[in-house]
């Protein structure tokens, strides 16, 4: 099954101005409070968040030594890199992205129908955080690994959806491999040991469109990811923000490059070795942003914990091993991060 949020956006604007997309104020249930909303300072593009460069891995492991140094570092001073040369053709990329602008293009009695037949809708409604704030989105979420068990709960409009997004979701799957693996390389931790911690993937669409005033909203709020790793496709519009020695600062948009930020249950794995951290996305008053997340997961039944290799007299465990299903219910209900279950000193 899948989700559709957002559709109430449509349906707010509408009540108040049926040229929704032309709205020149912001509705109040889309303010976030002058503490949460970014305000009207500009947030520059972070250049320290590194790029880097997949390419010598990929065609052979002599390569590897660098790639690795570039990743571990990455991992322990951003929690945020950029990865390119990463071996997924950029048609497949620009097809995905197209197919997803057409699916939130499509008209509300669309959406309905295609939401409802196979999984459930949510609203606008359901899409908001504490206070009642609405988020300045349309959201598609389902799961998207194994193919096989997930592929029929799709959308089946747009008619090219499920091909198109089945090659993408394979293609970051193997993506998501390559990085994992060689963080393991990297780490010391023996070859195909995040096989177990990233049977589940998600895939998460947005859609932002164009806010008559920025300094008001949000697209997602502040937030740490409680996967593994995070693979996200932000196109030619930046929005994503990142929390960098306590300042926002923006993640450039670069063609054909993909996001990869460390999930709270690849910093338990590490003991502290790479680190979540807080990011958010930001509105845009000149044009429309669509990206693509895949959330890279373990089961709900596997006991995410730090790698047993990596402890040792000088270097206990600094996280309680843990559920993950126990540490995604306590996220949603209290907002936990791994603050929450680190070991007393």
């Amino acid at each position: 099954m899948f989700e559709f949020a957002g559709r109430n956006f449509r349906a707010i604007m509408e009540k108040n101005n049926p040229k929704w997309f032309n709205v020149e104020s912001v509705p109040q249930c889309y303010t976030f409070s002058p503490e949460e909303r970014p305000g009207e300072a500009l947030i520059p593009i972070c250049k320290k968040i590194p790029v880097i460069d997949l390419g010598k891995s990929l065609v052979n492991s002599s390569g590897n030594l660098e790639t690795i140094k570039q990743l571990l570092q990455a991992g322990q001073e951003f929690g945020f890199f950029q990865v390119i040369n990463h071996g997924i053709p950029e048609n497949v990329v620009t097809q995905t992205m197209s197919t997803f602008k057409e699916f939130f293009d499509m008209a509300d009695e669309q959406n309905v129908d295609v939401s409802t037949k196979k999984g459930w809708i949510y609203t606008g409604s359901k899409d908001e955080v504490k206070g009642g704030v609405h988020l300045w989105r349309d959201n598609i979420k389902h799961p998207c690994h194994p193919l096989e068990k997930c592929m029929q709960s799709w959308p089946d409009k747009p008619a090219s959806y499920r091909k198109i997004v089945e090659t993408y979701v394979a293609e970051i799957r193997k993506l998501s491999l390559t990085i994992l693996e060689l963080i393991c390389q990297g780490l010391g931790i023996e070859t195909g040991y995040f096989e177990e911690q990233s049977r589940v993937q998600l895939l998460s669409a947005n859609n932002y469109p164009a806010c008559p005033d920025p300094s008001l909203t949000l697209g997602i709020p502040k937030h740490f990811d409680p996967s593994l790793i995070t693979i996200i496709y932000q196109g030619n519009v930046s929005g994503l923000q990142v929390l960098v020695d306590g300042q926002w600062m923006g993640v450039g948009a670069l063609s054909n490059a993909f996001v990869v930020n460390i999930g709270n249950q690849l910093e338990i794995i590490s003991n502290g070795k790479l680190r979540s951290v807080e990011h958010r996305v930001v509105t845009n008053a000149r044009e429309a942003r669509t990206s693509i997340a895949i959330f890279v997961n373990p089961a709900p039944n596997c006991i995410v914990e730090p790698a047993k290799v990596l402890l040792n007299e000088s270097n206990p465990p600094l996280y309680k091993s843990i559920l993950y299903q126990d540490f995604i219910n306590a996220s949603k209900a209290f907002g936990i991060h791994t603050d929450a279950i680190q070991n007393e000193a």
